[in-house]
């Protein structure tokens, strides 16, 4: 019989790949409070996050994480202060410019997903040209969620169903939760395996709801400016301990676990 405990186990490199999760998905929090502790302004604390940001994916390479996903801009985040909101436009812009030779030399695709309309024409174009960029011979895909909303992403899909309805493509019967799931901004990816959340809230606020149906959650107190290799591998071996039953029982899933 497998062990699905893997009680015992001495760290990340004794867990066997089939264990790990393909699809990681992370909502970045802690950042103001970071600089908050260091008497720092708040944009010291997303510059610090970008560096983890750098460090997550390396590890993701490293153990065979297939897709990470990163919240790195919510559509509430407009209410927050203008200077705040326009030193992150800022700020991600020229990580646009700076780190699309990186991404190709690592093999990391870029996917921007959530409503860009919002952003500057010069940061749309640039999305543009680094997706294209990173497009092939990649190991990791990277997703940014920038001005992105769980409920958007799911209205967004039921609006382009009711139009292919309206034009006569598609019947109203038709529509299950694939179709859903095919006009969702992460058509095409596997469903987040892990859900990490950075500095101590027990909330996803509004991040890929339909997509974290089945997600395993992982809440660590660490906030994302200090969250690096050793806290994820952390957040990877307690998910592989975790038993994903999808409805079944133990028993079923033991049974159904090659020994």
């Amino acid at each position: 019989m497998a062990n699905t405990s893997l009680q015992g186990k001495s760290g990340i490199q004794e867990v066997p790949p089939d264990r790990l999760p393909r699809h990681v998905a992370i909502i970045l929090d802690g950042n103001n409070r970071w600089a908050k502790r260091k008497h720092l302004p708040g944009l010291a604390g997303h510059r610090a996050g970008v560096n983890r940001v750098r460090e997550v994916v390396e590890a993701c390479a490293d153990h065979g994480v297939e897709v990470l996903t990163l919240f790195a801009f919510s559509s509430e985040n407009w209410n927050r202060p203008v200077v705040e909101v326009n030193g992150l436009m800022r700020l991600f812009l020229n990580v646009l410019k700076r780190e699309a030779r990186r991404l190709k030399k690592n093999r990391i695709r870029l996917k921007v997903i959530g409503d860009v309309t919002r952003f500057s024409p010069e940061i749309q174009k640039h999305i543009q040209e680094v997706e294209a960029y990173t497009a092939n011979d990649y190991a990791v895909t990277l997703v940014i969620a920038a001005n992105y909303g769980g409920m958007w992403d799911i209205a967004s899909a039921a609006r382009q169903l009711a139009e292919k309805v309206a034009l006569g493509e598609l019947v109203p019967e038709s529509i299950d939760e694939s179709a859903v799931e095919r006009h969702l901004s992460t058509s095409g990816l596997p469903a987040p395996d892990l859900l990490i959340r950075t500095s101590g809230e027990q909330r996803i606020s509004n991040f890929l709801l339909w997509q974290c149906a089945y997600s395993e959650f992982y809440f660590t107190e660490t906030l994302w400016p200090d969250f690096g290799r050793d806290e994820f591998q952390q957040a990877l071996l307690s998910y592989a301990r975790r038993q994903r039953r999808f409805g079944k029982t133990s028993e079923q899933v033991e049974a159904e676990t090659p020994c």
